[in-house]
């Protein structure tokens, strides 16, 4: 799914992830999402491979993710990552 949740209200993107877990379950499915919802993606997958301008910068579980660095700086700018190193 490409942007699944682009254009929904912020309320709505826990129950619209529930429906997707769900539809996976149900039908044993593997699920590609791309989506700039971070929310959203860390909710329902299991394993997420993050871009930054076309190259891989991480590849793991919703946990190492999170606490990858590299990510955070991409994310939320190199100055708040120092920021939390402090």
């Amino acid at each position: 799914m490409d942007e699944p949740a682009a254009g929904l209200p912020e309320a709505e993107v826990p129950d619209f992830a529930a429906v997707i877990r769900s539809v996976r379950d149900e039908h044993d499915a593997g699920v590609l999402l791309i989506d700039h919802n971070m929310a959203l993606v860390m909710d329902v997958c299991d394993r997420i491979q993050v871009l930054d301008h076309g190259a891989t910068l991480a590849e793991g579980t919703p946990v190492e993710i999170r606490a990858n660095l590299d990510v955070a700086s991409a994310y939320l700018g190199e100055s708040a990552v120092h920021e939390e190193r402090s």
